[in-house]
């Protein structure tokens, strides 16, 4: 009998919001994990530009709209902002496929993520059901050459690595 061959299949997702103005009370929540030093996203949710990219990506997959569908109707209609429980319902629709890689880009002057990468890391580890190590970030200033680049928000760009194994 022949041994089934893995499909391998690549998906990407990106998302950006805006910073709320600086007296917002909203926090500002990034790869799970709560950035006490800015102003939060300006979004229904909570405005988590990681999980978001990681939905898209997953959609890129599934084919199923998660933040543009699933996603919306939690919040408007369940009043559910967040991001997390968005990721869950994301990671329903990739039936057999498992998730071998999660490689992340964020554009923001602020905030300083190098400090905390390993706690984002870990945050989005647990969300996904992975390993750390099947994790990747890398954030960027921007050098000011971009909305993101001069503080104004955040963007956030995500390619995923399935495996299906027949």
């Amino acid at each position: 009998m022949k041994t089934p061959i893995p499909i391998f299949r690549t998906g990407i997702g990106q998302d950006s919001h805006r910073f709320l103005p600086a007296d917002s009370s909203k926090p500002c929540t990034v790869g799970g994990v709560i950035f006490e030093d800015v102003p939060g996203l300006d979004a229904d949710s909570d405005g988590d530009v990681v999980y978001h990219a990681i939905c898209n990506a997953i959609t890129s997959l599934s084919g199923v709209a998660i933040i543009g569908g699933i996603a919306r109707d939690l919040c408007r209609k369940d009043g559910i902002t967040d991001s997390q429980v968005y990721l869950e319902k994301a990671l329903q629709t990739l039936g057999k496929q498992s998730i071998v890689h999660v490689a992340l880009s964020i554009e923001g002057k602020r905030p300083y993520f190098e400090e905390r990468m390993d706690e984002m890391k870990r945050s989005i580890a647990s969300a996904l059901r992975v390993n750390p190590s099947a994790v990747g970030i890398t954030a960027t200033s921007g050098d000011g050459l971009t909305d993101f680049g001069c503080g104004d928000g955040l963007q956030c760009f995500c390619i995923m690595t399935t495996v299906e194994k027949g």
